[in-house]
């Protein structure tokens, strides 16, 4: 561990179980600096109190593992160009976030660690800000269209966009989504199909309990209403110049990048053996398996496999899906994607670790409605 990464780490234990009280007096201290800011979030401030502010301890706190998160504060600058943000309002939230620490922390505050806060801040700020400069060709977001929306259970929909300008992207990458419904809430959704000559975009979308962005496209959205769509972001791509066999895990709508990877295979893969593991609570949440086994049954080289954990007659395996792909294997030699809830997935990376199954050849994205 860096002396830097030391110091972060060391002085957020000092405010830590004040998380909430720092995170309202952080955005309090913020719009009263600058009051336009506050229309650049949405009306309740209740669930997005947190983001904002565990985002931004997150990747502080990561600063020292640039090879891993440079690419993603770029992307997340990109991203960041929906809300009109200005390098100005950088500044803004670096002294409300550096006012709230020392006002919380008290006496315990140190010179030393309002230094390496600034430094650490300082440079995802400046890597986000290279992102958002080097997009300045494309929208800050992009307009589209809800050209399809299907109910497949109770409480999951298939919707299919069309945006009114190109948006490029990779099978397995991932767009922040806006509704009519929820104004300026924004929530991250996995693009389901590779990309297409027309440019649409399929989501899978599951309706949680706290969860008003996710509950609105599944129960409100209609053919024709418009949503706005963020820039691309996530590294869950397939490698092109690999050889070797192809493991997916997937759990309830985390299938949507799997299936958006399969469908770039289908154009032109000839030679790789491609695994699918796709887990749910019952057949109901297994919502998208008929057209799983249809690609398998065209594709030679695709199997899948499904297993549920709360239908005991379902006829195929039951358990957690990690433990289903623990069954089968080995799994070596196999590339492999992960996708599902983050609880989903960190047992799933326990369990591939258990199978001694390099990190260097898993890929997953973590993120969540709520």
């Amino acid at each position: 561990m860096s002396n830097l990464s030391r110091l972060l780490k060391e002085s957020w234990t000092l405010v830590e179980e004040q998380q909430d009280k720092l995170a309202s007096y952080f955005y309090a201290r913020m719009f009263l600096d600058n009051p336009q800011l506050r229309d650049l979030f949405p009306v309740q401030m209740d669930v997005q109190r947190s983001r904002l502010l565990g985002a931004i301890v997150t990747a502080i706190q990561s600063v020292d593992d640039p090879d891993r998160f440079g690419e993603y504060l770029e992307s997340l600058g990109r991203d960041h160009r929906k809300f009109h943000v200005q390098p100005e309002h950088y500044d803004v939230i670096c002294r409300a976030l550096m006012d709230a620490l020392r006002t919380f922390a008290g006496d315990q505050w140190t010179l030393e660690f309002d230094q390496a806060w600034r430094d650490a801040y300082a440079a995802i700020a400046a890597r986000m800000m290279r992102g958002a400069e080097a997009d300045s060709a494309n929208p800050p977001y992009w307009h589209a269209e809800v050209v399809h929306h299907e109910r497949r259970s109770r409480d999951i929909a298939v919707m299919t966009v069309k945006p009114m300008q190109p948006l490029e992207y990779r099978a397995g990458q991932y767009v922040s989504v806006e509704s009519r419904y929820q104004p300026r809430l924004w929530r991250m959704y996995s693009v389901a199909n590779a990309p297409r000559t027309d440019g649409s975009l399929d989501f899978h979308v599951r309706a949680v309990g706290a969860g008003w962005v996710s509950s609105a496209l599944v129960r409100r959205v209609q053919v024709g209403d418009m949503v706005r769509l963020g820039a691309p972001m996530g590294s869950m791509i397939l490698d092109r110049r690999s050889t070797r066999d192809v493991v997916c895990v997937a759990g309830g709508t985390g299938l949507a990048p799997i299936k958006a990877l399969i469908e770039e295979m289908t154009r032109a893969n000839r030679t790789r053996w491609v695994h699918v593991f796709f887990g749910a609570r019952d057949r109901d949440d297994l919502y998208d398996l008929a057209c799983l086994n249809r690609l398998a049954a065209r594709y030679p080289w695709l199997s899948v496999v499904a297993a549920t954990t709360d239908d005991p007659d379902f006829p195929g395996e039951h358990g957690n899906v990690s433990e289903i792909v623990a069954r089968y294997g080995p799994w070596h030699d196999h590339d492999f994607f992960v996708s599902g809830s983050p609880v989903m997935v960190r047992t799933t990376l326990r369990t591939l670790a258990e199978l001694q199954v390099p990190a260097i050849r898993i890929k997953y994205d973590v993120f969540s409605d709520s």
